[in-house]
This record gives structure tokens, sequence and C-alpha cells, in this order.
């Protein structure tokens, strides 16, 4: 398992600078999420599978 900072990590293009935002880094297995500001804060982790539920829920829901 990779440690957080051996991670390439990205955030939307639509949150230019603000600092307001989450960032996501992708492995194989998982996804991790933290928040920008906190970086070394703690990182949330998903599976792939859960991440894309959540992704077509929000897509479903229209938010």
């Amino acid at each position: 398992m990779q440690r957080d900072e051996q991670l390439t990590w990205r955030k939307s293009s639509h949150s230019s600078d603000n600092p307001d935002c989450v960032e996501l880094a992708v492995t194989p297995v998982e996804v991790r999420v933290r928040d920008t500001k906190q970086r070394h804060g703690g990182t949330l982790r998903f599976s792939s599978g859960a991440f894309a539920a959540f992704l077509t829920g929000l897509k479903t829901s229209g938010e």
C-alpha cells in the first residue's frame, strides 16, 4: 500500500486557486480524499466500487 505522499493528488480544474476544496488520489484498488487546506490532516479511503457508486448517486440526484 502506498503512503499518501507517494501518490499523485488532483483537484478539480473548476476550483482554480481556491483552497476550499478536496483532492483525490486514485490507485488501482481505492480512491483517497483529503482536504486541500489540511493535507496532512488525514485521508478518507474508499474502495473503487464504493466511490463509483457515490459518483453515480450524485449524477442521479442531480447534485
